[in-house]
C-alpha cells in the first residue's frame, strides 16, 4: 500500500509542476520553485546572432606576447645575459641572431625554460626561430571560444536577459539565441567590445612636435581618447597594472554626484596599484580599455586597499555597461556579429497555437481509440498518457530547459511511444485471459511479461536521445531533451501507475476485465 501511495503522490507532484505552464495564473499559488517552462526563439520570438572569434587579432597578441617574453628571457641579468640581435616578429615567428655561437645553446635552454613547451623552438646557425605549433594553436583557439562563450554568458546574464541560449558552431563561431529581445543593438555593444583594460603611466616628455608627427618613440604609444578620439595621449607601452586582476566593478557615483565605476582588485593587483600610487605621485596615470584611454587622471596621493574610481564624462547606462564588461572579463579575443536575425513574436504565438491544436486533437484521437478497444483499462491507459505530458512539461520547467518547436515534437514522439508501451500491455493481459488464466493471474503476467519489451523498447530510445543531446545543437538538442524526459515519464507512468490503477480497481478479486470475454 505505501508503495502506490508513493507512486501516485509523484504522479500528482509532477502535474503540479506542470500548472504554471498549462494556467500561468496559477503559479502565484504555488511554490516559487514551480515556474512556468521558457519558451526558445522559434516559439516565444526574439532575436539571433552569429558570432565569429577573431582569432587572427589573437594570435598576433600571442606573438607579440612571445617577443615580448623572448627578448626578457635572454636579457635576465640574474641568470646572465645573452647577447643578440635582430629580434623579429615576422610571418607567425619570432626570430632571434644570437651573436655569440657558443651561446646559443644555453639560448635555447632558456627560451625553452621561460616560455615553456607549449613553444616550438627550433635554431639554425646562430637564429632561433620561435613559433606555436599546429596543435598548440588549435588549442588556444578552442580555449578562446569556451572563454568567450563564458564571458558572453556573463555579460547576457547581467543584462537580466532570460533563458539565453549560447553554444559553439563550426568551431569558430558562437550562436547567441535570445528569447524575448525584440532589439538587440546594446547587447551586440556589449558583447562587441573585447574590455581589455589596462593601466599605463602617461609619458610627459613628448613634445607637440612629436605628437604632431604621429611618430611615437619607442616604448611609447599615442592612443585616442575616448571621448575625443582626435586628442592621443601619450603612454608607455609597459602595463603597470593588468585589468585581470579586477575582482569587482560598480557603477556608483562620486562626491559631485557624477556617474564613476568602482573598482576592486584582488591580492596581486591591489600591490601593484598601491605601489603605482605611491611611487608615482603628482603624476598622470592612462586608465586605457581596448586601445581607447578612458582617462588620465593625476595621482594625487597613494591609493591603498585595492579599491579605485575611474571617472569619465560617463552617463548612468554607460557607467553600468562598463561596470558589466569589466566584471564579465576581457574577451580573449574580438568577437564580430556576422549574421543577425529577428523573429516576430506572432510567429512564434502562431507556432505555439498551431502546435497546441495539433497535440490536443491527436491526444483526443488516442484517448478515443483507446475508450474504444480497451474499455476501463482503456481509461486507465488515457490517465496515465495525461499524466505523462503533464510530467514531461513539468519536469522540463522543473530543470530549467527551454521548449521549442523540435521540443513539442519530441513530447509527441514520447506519447505515441507511451501509447505503444500500455497496447502491449494490455494485449499480453489479452493472451493470458485466452489461454485460461484468471483475471488476476492474466494482470500479473501481462504487466510482467511485457515489461522487458517495454524496457528494451525505451531503453534503446533513451541511448539515441542522450547521444543526439551529447553531439547535436540547437533544434537538436531541444528534440533530444524533451525525449529524454519524456522517455522516464513513460516508464514511470505506463510500468508503475498504470499497474497501481489496475490493482486498485481489481481489489485483489478476479473481475470482469471488459476488452475480451473471461474463461473464468
Amino acid at each position: 500500500m505505501f508503495k502506490k501511495f508513493i507512486i501516485i503522490t509523484i504522479a500528482i507532484i509532477g502535474c503540479l509542476l506542470a500548472v504554471p505552464t498549462i494556467y500561468s495564473p496559477a503559479a502565484k499559488f504555488l511554490p516559487s520553485f514551480i515556474q512556468p517552462i521558457s519558451l526558445g526563439l522559434d516559439l516565444r520570438g526574439g532575436a539571433q546572432l552569429l558570432l565569429e572569434v577573431d582569432t587572427e587579432v589573437m594570435f598576433a597578441e600571442k606573438m607579440n606576447q612571445l617577443y615580448d617574453g623572448a627578448r626578457t628571457a635572454l636579457l635576465r641579468r640574474d641568470k646572465g645575459v645573452i647577447r643578440f640581435s635582430d629580434l623579429r616578429n615576422i610571418g607567425g615567428k619570432v626570430s632571434v641572431v644570437i651573436r655569440d655561437s657558443s651561446d646559443v645553446s644555453a639560448a635555447r635552454g632558456r627560451l625553452r625554460s621561460e616560455l615553456g613547451d607549449s613553444v616550438d623552438i627550433t635554431a639554425s646557425g646562430n637564429t632561433i626561430t620561435l613559433s606555436y605549433s599546429d596543435k598548440e594553436r588549435m588549442r588556444m583557439t578552442e580555449d578562446a571560444l569556451n572563454r568567450s562563450i563564458e564571458i558572453v554568458r556573463r555579460r547576457i546574464d547581467a543584462l537580466g536577459t532570460k533563458e539565453p541560449s549560447i553554444q559553439t558552431q563550426g568551431g569558430r563561431y558562437i550562436m547567441v539565441q535570445l528569447p524575448g529581445v525584440d532589439n538587440p543593438e546594446r547587447i551586440k555593444e556589449l558583447i562587441g567590445q573585447t574590455a581589455k583594460m589596462t593601466f599605463h603611466l602617461v609619458n610627459e616628455n613628448i613634445s607637440r612636435e612629436q605628437m604632431a608627427s604621429g611618430r611615437p618613440p619607442a616604448g611609447t604609444e599615442f592612443l585616442p581618447l575616448m571621448d575625443d578620439p582626435t586628442q592621443m595621449i601619450p603612454v608607455f607601452s609597459r602595463v603597470e597594472v593588468s585589468g585581470e586582476s579586477l575582482t569587482d566593478a560598480q557603477a556608483s557615483f562620486d562626491q559631485n554626484n557624477m556617474p564613476v565605476v568602482t573598482q576592486v582588485f584582488d591580492s596581486a593587483g591591489a600591490r601593484r596599484f598601491a605601489r603605482l600610487t605611491t611611487e608615482h605621485v603628482n603624476e598622470r596615470f592612462a586608465i586605457v580599455l581596448d586601445g581607447k584611454v578612458l582617462s588620465a587622471p593625476v595621482i594625487r596621493e597613494p591609493i591603498p586597499g585595492g579599491r579605485g574610481q575611474i571617472s569619465g564624462n560617463f552617463t548612468v547606462q554607460s557607467a553600468k555597461d562598463l561596470a558589466v564588461l569589466l566584471r564579465s572579463g576581457a574577451l580573449p579575443a574580438p568577437l564580430t556579429v556576422i549574421e543577425e536575425r529577428t523573429v516576430g513574436a506572432g510567429l512564434g504565438a502562431d507556432t505555439i497555437e498551431a502546435g497546441r491544436m495539433g497535440t490536443i486533437i491527436g491526444v483526443l484521437l488516442v484517448i478515443l481509440s483507446m475508450l474504444l478497444v480497451y474499455g476501463l483499462f482503456g481509461v486507465f491507459a488515457n490517465i496515465a498518457l495525461v499524466v505523462n505530458m503533464m510530467m514531461i512539461i513539468g519536469v522540463a520547467a522543473l530543470m530549467g530547459a527551454t521548449l521549442t518547436l523540435p521540443g513539442i515534437a519530441g513530447i509527441a514522439l514520447t506519447l505515441a511511444m507511451a501509447v505503444d508501451a500500455n497496447v502491449l500491455q494490455f494485449e499480453r493481459i489479452r493472451d493470458e485471459l485466452r489461454s485460461g488464466a484468471s483475471p488476476l493471474h492474466a494482470v500479473d503476467a501481462g504487466f510482467n511479461r511485457a515489461l522487458k519489451t517495454v524496457l528494451d523498447a525505451n531503453l534503446t530510445t533513451l541511448i539515441a536521445a542522450l547521444v543526439l543531446f551529447q553531439f547535436g545543437a540547437g533544434p537538436i538538442r531541444g528534440f533530444a531533451v524533451t525525449l529524454s524526459i519524456g522517455i522516464l515519464t513513460t516508464l514511470f507512468t505506463c510500468v508503475l501507475l498504470s499497474r497501481v490503477m489496475v490493482d486498485i480497481y481489481m481489489g485483489g478479486k478476479n473481475k470482469k476485465i471488459g476488452f475480451v470475454k473471461n474463461k473464468k
